[in-house]
């Protein structure tokens, strides 16, 4: 599916995003090993039980990543011009190897850049596991392109 274009984003929009993804032992530790973070309750099994959770936690970049991942189909997937910010990032649960993650994303602003050509658009995008816990959440803004100069030298 294709991303939206900058008209047809809709503040105040709540988009769910079809894909889910359960995380893996090994999901975890790539991101940590190709982002050289080698933080123990990451990676570490037996720090991790001494801890208040029990358990090794899964990164939160990770996470915040893997919403972003599966926002993109509905959201800007090859519309978009580039990310502009990532603010406001929270992670009120833990997420943990073998939760699922599901995405949504709400429009909460746009408006048009002053050549008129593009436009940036803001959304909240929520992140929760397969209890419905909100794992992470954070406001994204984009530029994104307006269909009509979508196509202007790439034909």
């Amino acid at each position: 599916m294709t991303g939206l274009y900058y008209e047809e984003f809709t503040v105040g929009e709540t988009i769910d995003h079809e894909r889910r993804r359960t995380i893996s032992e090994s999901d975890n530790q790539r991101f940590c090993d190709m982002t050289m973070n080698q933080q123990p309750l990451h990676l570490d099994r037996e720090f991790a039980g001494d801890t208040e959770f029990d358990e090794r936690l899964v990164n939160g970049l990770y996470t915040m990543s893997l919403a972003v991942g599966v926002s993109i189909p509905e959201t800007t997937d090859g519309t978009i011009v580039a990310n502009l910010s990532y603010d406001s990032v929270e992670h009120p649960h833990p997420v943990f190897h073998g939760d699922t993650i599901r995405a949504r994303s709400t429009v909460t602003d746009k408006r048009e850049t002053s050549d008129g050509e593009r436009g940036i658009v803001s959304m909240h995008v929520e992140a929760f596991n397969q209890n419905d816990d909100l794992v992470c959440e954070f406001d994204r803004t984009v530029l994104s392109l307006k269909r009509e100069h979508a196509t202007e030298g790439g034909d």
